[in-house]
């Protein structure tokens, strides 16, 4: 999804609410984001930009906005934040059998994978940019993290990721548990 379609559908939703639903919502969420913080906010695009910070919206994770959104009785902005989320998954050229493989090779590596997440994400080829931007979107839990990580390759691969370029990666990690429990599972 493009991050450009996805804050310009946020700057629309600011652009839509009035100063008191504004105010609406930061009164929902003072407990969450804290008092003194939201102190400072004048707009909903500094409002969001501060949910992105704190790992309570992204592309990918727009339920939170949209309850509050429903709270504040704007349905037609939860449905527009909603509605941006509903888009066909693009073929990536995988078979099915690779598909299969991928999705119990990442139950097994977010399962084991820990605190060694960076590490493998760049014997994978992914940016420290991106590497940051999943550790924010997942701060506290790194099965999660592995899932974000695994899923970003994928998109990066394309047609060309394979559950072998995972099993070798973990091992050149020196994560060689792991792959053989990889491994194992895809063996049953």
């Amino acid at each position: 999804m493009s991050s450009l379609r996805f804050n310009s559908v946020l700057l629309e939703i600011s652009n839509a609410m009035s100063a008191d639903q504004l105010n609406e919502i930061k009164f929902l969420v003072q407990q969450e984001i804290g008092k003194r913080n939201l102190e400072k906010i004048g707009s909903g695009r500094e409002l969001f930009q501060l949910f992105r910070e704190r790992g309570k919206l992204a592309e990918d994770n727009t339920a939170f906005l949209s309850e509050l959104l429903k709270e504040i009785k704007r349905q037609d902005l939860s449905d527009k934040i909603d509605n941006f989320n509903i888009q066909p998954e693009p073929d990536d050229g995988l078979s099915e059998e690779e598909k299969a493989k991928l999705k119990i090779a990442t139950e097994v590596i977010a399962e084991n994978l820990g605190k060694s997440w960076r590490k493998l994400g760049r014997k994978l080829g992914l940016s420290e940019t991106k590497l940051e931007s999943i550790s924010k979107k997942h701060p506290t839990d790194l099965e999660e993290t592995a899932v974000e990580l695994l899923k970003e390759w994928g998109k990066s691969q394309g047609a060309e990721a394979q559950t072998k370029m995972l099993i070798d990666a973990l091992r050149a990690c020196q994560l060689n548990m792991t792959a053989d429990k990889v491994e194992e599972r895809l063996a049953t």
